[in-house]
């Protein structure tokens, strides 16, 4: 069982810039946790839609669905290797690229979710958004409920951020 403390992520300073990481695991088998990643249905429940080519190359607009404002925003597949790899640059004002790893080690299924922002960003706001999304994302591969609400979500998780 994961604890709360150890569901917060990791935020480190490099040369590269402000590395964001995130550790999740579940028992399930690795191919039902990617096409949690990856099928559009199962996105839809936790982040959002994906309309473009669906391989390494390919683009598209993704749409962050459960946001106050949802907008479409063009995405690029840098990588895609079902089941263990994909890393999506995002055109965002700040240009992200986020890098999605899963893994099997022992009976489980490991997730290590990685986004580098630029040098000097504040991330909070950033580690609390992909917080909840991660939440939400393992209520969809476990078959559990669904975190609160994002206001719920603030006043119970928050204050470990400082907010």
């Amino acid at each position: 069982m994961t604890t709360q403390d150890e569901r917060l992520g990791q935020v480190s300073e490099g040369p590269e810039g402000v590395r964001l990481q995130f550790r999740r695991s579940w028992p399930d088998p690795i191919e039902d946790v990617w096409a949690a990643l990856t099928e559009p249905d199962r996105m839809a429940r936790w982040i959002g839609t994906y309309e473009g080519e669906r391989r390494a190359g390919g683009s598209g607009t993704f749409t962050m669905t459960h946001e106050e404002t949802p907008v479409g925003e063009p995405m690029r597949i840098v990588e895609c290797a079902a089941p263990h790899r994909l890393v999506v640059d995002w055109d965002t004002e700040e240009g992200w690229r986020v890098q999605l790893d899963l893994s099997r080690e022992g009976e489980e299924t490991v997730l290590l979710f990685t986004q580098v922002f630029a040098a000097g960003t504040e991330v909070t706001d950033y580690v609390l958004g992909w917080h909840w999304y991660l939440d939400k994302f393992a209520a969809e591969v476990s078959g559990g409920p669904q975190p609160g609400s994002w206001d719920d979500f603030l006043v119970t998780t928050g204050p470990a951020y400082g907010r």
